[in-house]
């Protein structure tokens, strides 16, 4: 797979505490020269990358990030915020409290919750799949399926880990036909994006994948 395809499957990524305007502005200049899928970003700077971006690039941002414990209608309230300031997708963070409580009735209704403030705009759902039982990712897959999202995703690169190979092949097999899925955090090869994609992923959320664009880039001229 040439690294020009794989691009095209990339949210690009900046999330940490300290991201500046400045880092921003960058992360949206390299989304739209290599033709990412998006530009992944927190809340604060949607209305301004997305002014800045136009249409030339797809702003998504996070709700309930990275832990998942605020409430459903804290969730739905941000996820409306954000689609006022341009938001074209966004990324929740379920409840994971309530999934250890065996609460996917809870867990369904925060998804609708946010799916329907959200408006239309594409919504991927974090289960943050590092503290969570293949059991409970099953379970978690009907869950994300009953209620709306357009994908499921793996993690939220604040955990203990990231994406994993067996985690996708998994929720491959049991997530419903119309639910799309995202592997997240910790993918550092093109070796290792390619193999998610032929896994069965549809997004990457990662910032690395741009890096080795540039490097190859280097290394040709």
């Amino acid at each position: 797979m040439r690294i020009e395809e794989i691009l095209g499957y990339v949210d690009h990524t900046l999330l940490s505490q300290t991201a500046s305007w400045e880092e921003i502005r960058r992360l949206c200049d390299e989304a739209m020269e290599y033709r990412t899928a998006s530009v992944c970003i927190p809340p604060a700077y949607v209305r301004r990358a997305k002014e800045y971006v136009g249409d030339k690039m797809n702003v998504c941002t996070v709700i309930g990030f990275p832990n998942g414990y605020n409430t459903a209608e804290i969730k739905a309230a941000e996820a409306e915020d954000a689609v006022k300031n341009g938001a074209d997708e966004v990324d929740m963070v379920i409840n994971l409290g309530w999934v250890k409580d065996g609460l996917y009735d809870l867990v369904e209704e925060e998804i609708r919750a946010v799916k329907k403030a959200a408006r239309g705009r594409i919504l991927k759902v974090i289960i943050e799949t590092c503290f969570l039982t293949d059991e409970e990712k099953i379970q978690l897959c009907g869950t994300v399926t009953r209620a709306g999202a357009d994908y499921i995703k793996t993690s939220t690169g604040f955990g203990g880990a990231g994406a994993a190979f067996d985690d996708i092949r998994l929720f491959a097999e049991h997530v419903g036909s119309g639910v799309k899925i995202k592997a997240a955090g910790g993918i550092s090869s093109l070796e290792d994006a390619e193999r998610f994609l032929k896994l069965g992923a549809d997004r990457l959320g990662t910032s690395r994948i741009v890096k080795l664009a540039k490097q190859a880039e280097r290394e040709r001229s």
